[in-house]
């Protein structure tokens, strides 16, 4: 990967520490950034979003190995460099796999979960299934709570086209339709991560994001919850009440911050405030 992405992949890749685990007949690909020992904090865990893999969090992996904090970032099964969960093909199986890899990367220790869209669903269903795991947990962009708008995001397909300058205009597109709010932040960057994530999607199939499955999992919680969003996300448009009434309803819910100028793929688009509000919800007291 780091022969075929511009920087920072490369840089980044240079300075992690790769980690395997199994999976079905392969293998969970990890990263990780940061002091070999994690301390008493344990890791914080970076889950990326649908058809992603680790690149989700490019922006944001330096400013917490920066601030002390393990960074552990998988692709999650089924996407990326890993192999696809063999239990099934949506965010409950992926979660269950997950699980058998920090049990052989970390034993019995916590970790602070943090899981944008898909992978904060997967984050949420593995919190709630394994309680021990997570000692806090923090939703960015996430959907099934029940209240989001999938209907209004059509996408258009790009496997049929041969011509890369035709795919990548179908790349940026998508990008604006779904994940970035500002047209200048679909940068070379952002299309050069996407064309080679969407690529390696192998759970194109997912169907949990759209039922309320994340909302079910939040009232089996004993761990501080925290939400981040941006404030023009496509799949919340008009509906930021109602996620915030959603979110209310759940005893460990501890706040949503909403973040200006940044649509799905916030913390991308705005990766300094999300930094930032993502630092204050991991120093939350437990």
């Amino acid at each position: 990967m780091s022969s075929v992405l511009p920087d920072p992949i490369p840089r980044l890749l240079a300075a992690a520490q790769p980690l395997q685990t199994l999976c079905g007949d392969g293998h969970i690909q990890w990263h990780r950034w940061g002091p070999a020992d994690a301390g008493p904090a344990g890791p914080v865990v970076l889950l990326h979003g649908g058809s992603g893999s680790w690149t989700h969090w490019v922006r944001n992996i330096d400013a917490l190995a920066a601030a002390g904090r393990q960074v552990l970032v998988p692709d999650l099964p089924g996407f990326g460099d890993s192999a696809r969960p063999p239990g099934g093909g949506d965010a409950d199986a992926v979660a269950q796999a997950l699980e058998q890899g920090f049990a052989d990367l970390l034993g019995g220790q916590r970790c602070d979960l943090v899981g944008f869209s898909f992978g904060g669903l997967t984050a949420g269903l593995l919190a709630a299934a394994h309680p021990a795991r997570a000692a806090r947990l923090v939703l960015v962009g996430a959907p099934a709570m029940g209240v989001s708008d999938s209907g209004a995001v059509v996408l258009r397909g790009w496997r049929h086209l041969s011509d890369p300058a035709a795919r990548a205009a179908v790349h940026r597109h998508n990008l604006g339709v779904l994940m970035l709010h500002r047209p200048e932040a679909i940068d070379a960057l952002a299309l050069a991560l996407h064309a080679a994530n969407v690529g390696r999607d192998r759970l194109q199939r997912r169907r949990l994001s759209r039922t309320e499955a994340l909302k079910q999992a939040l009232r089996q919680l004993h761990c501080p919850v925290r939400a981040i969003y941006g404030r023009e996300d496509v799949l919340y448009r008009g509906r930021m009440d109602a996620l915030a009434a959603a979110f209310a309803q759940e005893p460990g819910f501890r706040g949503l911050a909403l973040i200006d100028g940044a649509g799905h793929w916030v913390q991308y688009e705005q990766p300094a405030v999300f930094d930032a509000a993502l630092a204050a919800a991991l120093t939350d007291e437990e």
